[in-house]
């Protein structure tokens, strides 16, 4: 069978144009994006010139997710290994060595107590998991009225119905379904600042709210340390301390959303250890593969699980098509063999002594409201919307991949980041901000 003729640039741009839906983006598109060829290491190589680049630093680790960079032998070999083997198999009623060799490590490596993991195919459905977990819990218990929800604002948990219900409800990207989505109960956002000593005064709203719900809460639900696609701010670990305090006294549940903090990228392998407590359940997903392929992971204690076993329904009702996929899995395997068997920590702290330095000038920039800098995250916070096609050209013209938000420049760079590199990518969000 002859080969599909490669399509040029501007019919592959045309036919994108007519047919494909990019995330948070109209249909037909308006703005054209960059066309990717290839990429390898931290680069992207672009089908064509675009501002006088053709490669660029990715900045953005694929929302968050390549922490070990691009075509990597590691996880290249293990991926064509385990496609010579099986591709995938359902998981009903069948098991296999990569899906257990997988939830295995994630209870060894996860917070004491996590010992059994719910696969699942992507991050927001991760959170879907953990939500129904909490209610069937309780329902299975006796005590089906308790099927809130708590968080605080500022949050986000993904695009799915449940995950979107407890996104930030008036800042949030979710705000259009408003009146159809569960109400649920919102605190206060964090006082910001990863460094600050918790707020007294915080601290009691949160513990207030859980008392006085109790009989009707069944979870509660937070981006441990820092809170990801809902502005990129940092809070203090001890607020997860009372948390974890006030549900434990008042008979709730509560679930950390490590999707876009799991696996090194807060300077702790889970966020969860700045705070040394650990959530009744607990979401990762992105960087799970290495950014190969789609795959996250609920987990969850004994407790939760026994309740669930002991009740009318002793099932988890649950059962994604592609649950634990032998592909995914097996990479995932490598992608934290690959991690664990490296100094993770010594490099996501060069990362942060870079995007310090890097970012330190931009403290006294005109439009610059806040500099913040967390393991390998890095932020600018503006005193406006950023612009997005002007901010796409700037970070380009320094040889950098950046995906801006509202008022937001952030960074978050594969952990091989070499330190040019890191420069580079600093340089942009400077740029970024100075023109976008």
């Amino acid at each position: 069978m002859p080969e599909a003729a490669q399509l040029s640039v501007p019919e592959l741009l045309a036919l994108d144009r007519q047919h494909v839906w990019h995330p948070y983006g109209p249909m037909p598109g308006r703005d054209d994006p960059l066309v990717v060829a290839s990429a390898s290491g931290v680069r992207l190589r672009l089908a064509e010139p675009v501002e006088g680049r053709t490669e660029l630093v990715d900045g953005m680790s694929s929302w968050w997710s390549a922490v070990h960079g691009y075509n990597h032998p590691v996880l290249n070999e293990a991926a064509r290994g385990q496609l010579d083997r099986m591709s995938h198999v359902m998981f009903g009623g069948l098991t296999h060595e990569p899906a257990v060799r997988l939830a295995a490590r994630l209870a060894e490596i996860a917070p004491d107590g996590l010992e059994h993991v719910f696969l699942a195919d992507s991050g927001s459905v991760s959170v879907e998991v953990a939500v129904k977990m909490c209610l069937q819990y309780w329902r299975s218990v006796g005590k089906p009225r308790k099927q809130r929800l708590m968080t605080w604002r500022g949050g986000y948990h993904g695009d799915t119905w449940q995950p979107m219900s407890v996104c930030d409800p008036d800042g949030g990207m979710h705000e259009l379904w408003q009146g159809a989505l569960p109400r649920q109960l919102f605190a206060d956002a964090p006082p910001p600042g990863f460094d600050a000593p918790p707020d007294p005064a915080y601290e009691a709203h949160l513990r207030e709210l859980v008392a006085r719900h109790a009989g009707e809460l069944a979870a509660v639900v937070v981006e441990p340390v820092v809170q990801g696609a809902g502005g990129m701010v940092f809070h203090s670990p001890g607020y997860l301390r009372v948390l974890r305090e006030a549900c434990d006294e008042h008979g709730v549940l509560l679930i950390f959303d490590e999707i876009a903090t799991g696996f090194g990228r807060t300077g702790s392998l889970f966020a969860a250890g700045h705070a040394g407590v650990t959530p009744d359940v607990m979401c990762v997903g992105k960087a799970l593969t290495g950014g190969y392929l789609t795959m996250a992971a609920t987990l969850c204690t004994p407790a939760v699980a026994d309740g669930i076993s002991r009740g009318e329904v002793p099932v988890l009702a649950h059962g994604p098509t592609f649950m634990g996929n032998p592909l995914a899995a097996s990479v995932a395997d490598a992608s934290l063999d690959l991690l664990l068997s490296q100094d993770w920590a010594r490099e996501v702290k060069r990362i942060e002594a870079g995007l310090r330095d890097g970012l330190a000038d931009a403290t006294a920039a005109e439009g610059v409201r806040d500099v913040r800098v967390l393991g390998a995250i890095g932020v600018l916070q503006l005193d406006h919307e950023v612009d997005m096609a002007a901010a796409t050209r700037a970070a380009v013209r320094e040889g950098v991949w950046l995906r801006p938000f509202r008022d937001l420049v952030y960074a978050m760079p594969p952990y091989i980041t070499g330190d040019e590199d890191v420069a580079r990518i600093c340089a942009a969000m400077r740029a970024v901000a100075r023109e976008g």
